[in-house]
């Protein structure tokens, strides 16, 4: 019997549980049956076919809730209840002190959003095996080959970020002639599978030398293996193994380019800017971004919604899009006081802060050419306001209150109070929170509406700089303080003047377990790896940060299955603690 996509289209919906809605559009009509053998007549079908899942997987960065939980149930950023903004049901503070449970939007959410991905990669990589004769539609052996590899490996970082978040997660090798799911796979054959997929696929992935500078959105030798460090320096959490000795020799093949031939960005914001799409940018693996197409990053959920009202059409210029929305700051190092928590964790600003000359710690400001300066939004936003021809300065207000913002380091109810005056109420929490509280990440720029560079920054997802720290850490894990510290400071450099004191001692004394987390923090703020993290170095479920307490276990470490999701597949069990 021919293969059809309507068959395709209820495949992905039963595997996945497809009932909810995304950018994938999958509950299209479907008018008639379309064979594989009439679908496939030429070059550009190909092409169109291989590409295909990518969008869904730029979109699935901060789709469906997932850049949101990643961030919210850490130390590093929270949403806040701002007078009643952002309350939402108590979702966001079910994130933030880890209580949620199975009904929680984002629990279907994310397992739609790593398995439509998975469903869309396994599709076409079963109509490129299935192509006997690829110069018949001017496609080379070569590129058809290279078109698989990518696939397996874009599937692949699907399933590590599935893994990553539920842990006990289902294989899907077929959606042409199946239409029911598996059971669930035990970690240990996951995490093998995997690896084997990442391996199997490498040596058809091409170098970046040779897709040339419009290679940013595709898989190469160097993104595959960047994969394989990812999956390798977490399997201590994974399957319980240690694997840091192959985490690190991936990582000095990286670098030392057996893999393709990478360099590390010398100033701190290139790689969140519109020139990492070039080939001198440390970007392993990216999504290309542009303002009249896709741009996921900045969209409501994730960076763009990262500032406070007016601040991207006042004090950015930025008017495309209107407004932005204050969803996402980071947490407090400060009480209402302005006096340092004095936990460990957490206080992401204040550990910027112990390096007070990192550039990154400027006002963010856009300069004009394209080129701005600092990281953070916080104190007041002045800007020009236009009255009757005249321009006048003036200062950002929130949506409370006719008062200028003082954007501030701290969490509570301080509405017009000045900076410095004391503020009776001492409440600080997740659900006590106003337009003032948290300062805001900038990590990809806003230009002005006028720039012709504004929203066309790529979303760096695999960085060189990740393979540097993941390197350095599994040196400090042998106990290579000094060999740490100088592959830190290679990356961390950058981020100072030069002579700067603020970087480690050449011995690496300044390590220690606590640094080496605080460092992994500076240097991927936002960038959704902070969960991770935590759970690698053991203190996700132990830890205390601002008003967070430890759990009572370590069951949230991973997340539940949502119940729609285990509805659909009567094989499914819920995850421990659930």
């Amino acid at each position: 019997m021919k293969k059809n996509y309507r068959k395709y289209i209820i495949n992905a919906a039963l595997i996945t549980a497809m009932t909810m809605g995304s950018c994938t559009k999958l509950e299209e009509s479907v008018y008639d049956r379309v064979d594989e053998s009439q679908f496939l007549t030429r070059r550009d079908d190909v092409i169109r076919d291989f590409l295909r899942p990518f969008e869904h997987a730029y979109w699935s960065i901060q789709g469906n809730d997932v850049y949101a939980v990643g961030e919210n149930s850490t130390d590093e950023i929270g949403t806040y209840n701002r007078q009643g903004d952002w309350q939402d049901g108590g979702y966001y503070q079910r994130m933030h002190y880890h209580t949620w449970t199975n009904q929680d939007g984002f629990t279907n959410g994310a397992w739609t959003a790593f398995y439509q991905g998975i469903v869309l990669a396994t599709n076409s990589l079963q109509d490129m095996e299935g192509i006997a004769d690829p110069r018949r539609l001017n496609v080379t052996p070569t590129e058809l080959a290279d078109f698989k590899a990518e696939l397996r490996t874009l599937r692949a970082w699907f399933y590590i970020r599935a893994f990553d978040f539920y842990r006990n997660i289902v294989l899907v090798h077929d959606v042409k002639n199946t239409t029911v799911s598996g059971p669930q796979s035990p970690p240990a054959e996951t995490f093998k599978y995997i690896e084997e997929e990442l391996k199997a696929a490498l040596p058809d992935l091409p170098k970046r030398e040779a897709l040339g500078e419009k290679g940013i959105g595709r898989w190469t030798q160097a993104g595959a293996a960047a994969l394989l460090v990812r999956l390798y320096l977490n399997a201590q959490a994974y399957i319980k193994e240690d694997r840091f000795a192959d985490c690190a020799a991936v990582c000095q093949d990286i670098i030392d380019g057996k893999y393709g031939s990478y360099q590390l960005d010398t100033r701190w914001d290139a790689p969140f800017d519109y020139t990492n799409t070039s080939l001198n940018s440390e970007t392993i693996y990216g999504f290309p971004s542009s303002l009249s197409r896709t741009h996921w990053q900045y969209d409501g959920g994730m960076y763009f919604w990262s500032m406070t009202y007016d601040a991207a059409p006042l004090y950015c210029g930025f008017t495309d899009f209107g407004k932005s929305n204050p969803r996402f700051a980071l947490q407090p190092g400060r009480n209402v006081d302005s006096v340092e928590y004095n936990f460990q964790l957490g206080k992401p600003f204040v550990k910027f802060q112990r390096y007070p000359d990192d550039l990154r710690l400027k006002l963010y400001k856009n300069l004009g050419n394209s080129k701005r300066e600092g990281m953070f939004l916080y104190g007041y936003l002045p800007f020009q306001r236009n009255v009757n021809g005249n321009s006048v300065p003036d200062t950002v207000r929130g949506n409370k209150g006719d008062y200028p913002l003082f954007i501030r380091d701290q969490v509570g109810w301080f509405l017009g109070t000045k900076p410095g005056q004391p503020v009776a109420d001492k409440e600080s929490n997740m659900n006590h929170a106003d337009h003032n509280s948290g300062v805001f990440l900038m990590k990809y720029p806003v230009y002005p509406t006028p720039d012709p560079n504004r929203i066309t920054s790529a979303y760096a997802e695999v960085r060189l700089s990740e393979i540097y720290y993941s390197l350095a850490e599994c040196k400090y894990r042998s106990g290579d303080k000094a060999g740490a510290a100088a592959l830190l400071n290679a990356v961390r450099k950058r981020n100072y003047p030069d002579e700067s004191t603020s970087l480690y001692k050449l011995d690496g004394s300044q390590l220690n377990d606590q640094e080496m987390l605080d460092e992994w923090g500076r240097e991927f703020l936002g960038e959704n790896r902070r969960r991770t993290d935590l759970v690698r170095w053991g203190v996700f479920n132990t830890g205390t940060w601002w008003d967070k307490q430890p759990d009572a276990d370590d069951h949230t470490a991973i997340f539940p299955i949502g119940r729609d999701i285990l509805g659909a597949n009567p094989q499914f069990k819920q995850n421990p603690g659930y």
